[in-house]
């Protein structure tokens, strides 16, 4: 079942990458990666259109009412020196009529479990399907920023994970069968009885890859491009492990290595029987008089606001409607017994690394593109994913932190643009930053200038080689330290 409601406005752009080499091939192992001089590219202008008025031919409109002139828009990605790094402009964000519209849907995967999602760009009927996968705790809000733009070009899609965001149940799961109980007026999934329904339900990665695998199955209803954020970057990889047929390539953003901390009873069935509650409704006395304390700190919004600030390297970026949505979330009833949920469920069937190496074997396509100041899942974290697969192409953002779509919007639709084009066209379209055949084994440091706010922002973009080594690597980041770490604090 599905329910659909629109929002927002669409105008169709596009806008090409402007290498002078191409990557041909999946960029997965050896023998994968070839390189070709190709016939020179056309130069583009940055902004959101061209003048109209005769009076502004002298100048090209930018996105948020700024101006650049002819001389800068004929440098949009056309690498130039800037002191020792190359500096390049980009594209920043379409605004009003030319963002992509937004359509909103409830889908009803299970009896009292519907998912809700969003989708942008579905009349590019001949373009392929890109699906973003959020972070724990947050949802399809988080990607307003890809729908609206990546949507101009892309069929684009989002959802919630199954008790998150909007996808909570509607119903209590395990109801109250006495008056008194603990929390019987602000909480679901306190009380003694089970709700048929829920009989089975444990809010565990297991789930959401299910939940993924039936979305797009029932409804995108062909193979897609992932793109995963934290913990969404862990489910797209076991997702393209476990079902390679409906994933075309994967886009990892400071992907989460590991989930879950108790054994899966499918992997290790003796040694789950030792746990005697992993994530199942009700929730025991105890789990139920832990979880209103811990919820109680967690779902404090000074507590949000210090996680917020902690994970996002650039205090400058507005985070109101992130937090405000994330505060909606915590008080619906059914939120703190999901949250214990999640807390408690077991590992997945298979490791962050086992996906990442069935992946490899089978051929997917991946990319990482990975905020540097991430407070989380440190930059070792993303040297380690590119050492197992060193053909992919690994963008490393300063500054950005956990969610570097968010923060960097701009950079990260840029460099997937770029990518998905190259994947699309089996590499006859070059990958960003590969304009030297030597960068694809020495890597390449560029800074990255756009426009934000109506004022021009800049950020340093690391293209790592496959010649890396983590000792050098991590080395490296250890000695530059404070000193290139350009992180704003307002």
């Amino acid at each position: 079942m599905e329910v659909v409601s629109s929002s927002h406005s669409c105008l169709a752009f596009h806008q090409t990458p402007t290498s002078a080499w191409r990557f041909r091939g999946n960029g997965l192992g050896p023998g994968h990666a070839k390189f070709t001089r190709p016939r020179r590219s056309a130069i583009l202008c940055v902004g959101s259109g061209t003048a109209s008025n005769p009076s502004d031919s002298g100048k090209v409109h930018a996105s948020h009412g700024f101006y650049v002139s002819d001389v800068d828009a004929a440098l949009q990605g056309i690498p130039k020196k800037v002191g020792e790094i190359e500096k390049m402009i980009i594209p920043g964000l379409p605004e009003g009529p030319e963002s992509s519209l937004i359509s909103t849907g409830f889908w009803e995967w299970k009896p009292k479990l519907s998912v809700y999602y969003e989708k942008s760009g579905t009349e590019n009927s001949k373009a392929p399907s890109v699906l973003f996968l959020p972070g724990f705790g947050v949802g399809t809000f988080h990607f307003e920023k890809q729908l609206k733009d990546l949507g101009r070009d892309y069929k684009v899609w989002t959802m919630d994970f199954l008790g998150q965001g909007m996808s909570l149940p509607c119903e209590d799961p395990s109801p109250k069968n006495a008056v008194g109980e603990l929390g019987e007026d602000s909480f679901w999934g306190f009380g003694q009885e089970l709700q048929p329904w829920a009989e089975e339900l444990v809010y565990s990665i297991d789930l959401w890859r299910d939940q993924v695998q039936h979305f797009i199955e029932e409804v995108i209803g062909e193979p897609v491009y992932i793109v995963g954020n934290s913990l969404g970057g862990f489910v797209s990889l076991y997702l393209a492990a476990s079902c390679p047929h409906l994933v075309k390539g994967v886009t990892l953003l400071n992907a989460t290595p590991f989930w879950g901390f108790l054994p899966n009873p499918a992997r290790s069935p003796r040694l789950s029987k030792i746990f005697l509650w992993a994530g199942t409704f009700p929730l025991p006395s105890f789990v139920r008089i832990l979880t209103e304390t811990v919820w109680q700190k967690i779902s404090d919004p000074r507590s949000i606001q210090g996680i917020l600030k902690q994970v996002y390297a650039d205090h400058s970026t507005n985070v109101d409607k992130v937090f405000s949505r994330i505060i909606e979330t915590t008080q619906h009833p059914a939120a703190a017994a999901s949250f214990a949920s999640i807390m408690c469920a077991p590992k997945g069937q298979i490791s962050f690394e086992e996906a990442l190496s069935r992946c490899q074997m089978q051929g997917t396509p991946i990319s990482l593109m990975y905020g540097r100041e991430d407070p989380w899942v440190r930059p070792i974290w993303g040297i380690k994913v590119k050492q197992q697969v060193p053909e992919s192409p690994y963008y490393e953002i300063s500054p950005a932190g956990h969610c570097p779509h968010d923060e960097v919007p701009e950079v990260i639709n840029y460099l997937l643009r770029g990518w998905l084009k190259n994947v699309e066209s089996e590499g006859s379209i070059e990958i960003p930053f590969l304009e030297e055949p030597s960068y694809a084994e020495d890597g390449v440091l560029r800074e990255l200038e756009f426009v934000t706010g109506g004022s021009k922002k800049s950020v340093r973009v690391r293209l790592f080689g496959s010649k890396i080594s983590l000792w050098s690597q991590v080395s490296s980041f250890l000695k530059s330290g404070v000193s290139n770490r350009r992180v704003i604090s307002r």
